[in-house]
């Protein structure tokens, strides 16, 4: 069995319209992301978003954020991604999580309440300090741009 860290605890609040709805969970013993579902039924069209609710709020301990991400098996057979991947849920938000569908396929997708939707993945975060500078260390790929390091 793998050494993993002690869990963070993440206090979650039920809102009224999440009733009788699983918290999120994890499928498996070594999944990496909590499963969440929505908790509303909605229809997504081609080519469109839509901020879907998930019926609670949370409060992550400082220095962590929680990433969304998408659900592989919906962008696979539906074509239905999150914008916006991974999302961040930072420390300090408190109100409802949504999460941001997007439907690139080629047909209407039904999102039923209850339905999984999303995966939550925590994470710690590392701050950061710009420091401006005149010139930059110069490295083998230099100034090349996107798609400069070959196929």
């Amino acid at each position: 069995m793998s050494q993993l860290p002690s869990p963070i605890q993440i206090r979650l609040k039920r809102l009224p319209h999440g009733d009788g709805l699983p918290l999120p969970r994890y499928a498996t013993d070594q999944a990496a992301g909590l499963d969440i579902v929505a908790a509303e039924t909605v229809t997504v069209q081609p080519g469109a978003r839509m901020a879907i609710a998930t019926g609670w709020a949370i409060a992550i301990p400082d220095g962590y954020e929680v990433q969304v991400r998408p659900r592989s098996g919906l962008a696979l057979k539906h074509g239905v991604t999150c914008l916006n991947t991974p999302g961040t849920i930072d420390a300090d938000y408190r109100g409802e999580v949504k999460v941001i569908l997007a439907n690139l396929g080629q047909e209407p997708f039904h999102v039923a309440r209850g339905e999984r939707i999303a995966q939550l993945v925590p994470a710690p975060v590392q701050r950061a300090a710009f420091a401006e500078v005149d010139v930059l260390d110069e490295t083998a790929r230099g100034e090349g741009g996107f798609g400069s390091t070959g196929r």
